[in-house]
């Protein structure tokens, strides 16, 4: 499978037979390369309920009728809205057609706000394992770092991790090595940065000093094969 980053904490991994996208924040990130009206999905995995991180989820599932899959109180919204959701909480993994999902835990807050102001608690926040067939991809979401993250690693072999950077909203730099560390993963990509000033940092120089794996400053668009 061949799997991509597009800016922010976007996502795609390309399939045999699916499309699936994480967190498709497209419309209003600057860095990502992606069209909501054209890109092909799916399946959409959602680590938590911000907006910059469901992004043009809607848009784009009404359009190809992509299955949603996310934490439960933001899947029961998501399917109020008359998409085809499948809810699923905290330590709990289900297989689909195109793969395992299991959510970790992530230490952070999780709510989505309308266009009029309205603001809807979306439950936890999550990571995401994603195993297809004997590969492992670990999208931690926005998360803090947390002693948990080295049992993950320690019970899981995971191929390729994606870990937040950008500090003040997530882990920064110092705390993502740390995390990277415990993960163990083969391969590191830092996510989550340089979409706002306050999260501007400077992806080699993290990926330079990661010392557990192989770090992967991707270039928005740039792919690895698994």
């Amino acid at each position: 499978m061949k799997v991509s980053y597009h800016g922010h904490s976007v996502v795609k991994v390309k399939t045999e037979t699916h499309n699936i996208l994480i967190d498709p924040f497209i419309t209003g990130n600057s860095l990502c390369d992606l069209d909501p009206e054209t890109v092909e999905a799916d399946v959409i995995l959602l680590t938590h309920g911000h907006n910059d991180h469901v992004g043009d989820t809607m848009a784009i599932a009404e359009r190809t009728g992509a299955q949603v899959v996310a934490l439960n109180e933001l899947a029961v919204y998501l399917g109020k809205k008359g998409l085809n959701a499948h809810g699923m909480n905290i330590g709990g993994a289900y297989t689909f057609d195109f793969g395992t999902v299991k959510f970790t835990k992530a230490f952070h807050s999780s709510s989505y706000e309308e266009e009029d102001g309205t603001v809807h608690y979306t439950g936890m926040p999550g990571g995401i394992l994603l195993t297809i067939n004997d590969k492992t991809i670990y999208h931690l979401g926005d998360t803090s770092l947390f002693s948990d993250l080295k049992m993950i690693g320690d019970m899981h072999d995971i191929d390729l991790a994606f870990i937040p950077i950008g500090d003040n909203f997530t882990m920064g730099p110092e705390d993502a090595l740390v995390a990277a560390d415990w993960v163990q993963a083969k391969y590191v990509v830092p996510v989550h940065y340089n979409t706002f000033p306050v999260i501007e940092q400077v992806a080699s120089e993290y990926t330079d000093k990661v010392k557990t794996g192989k770090g992967l400053p991707l270039e928005v668009g740039e792919e690895i094969t698994l």
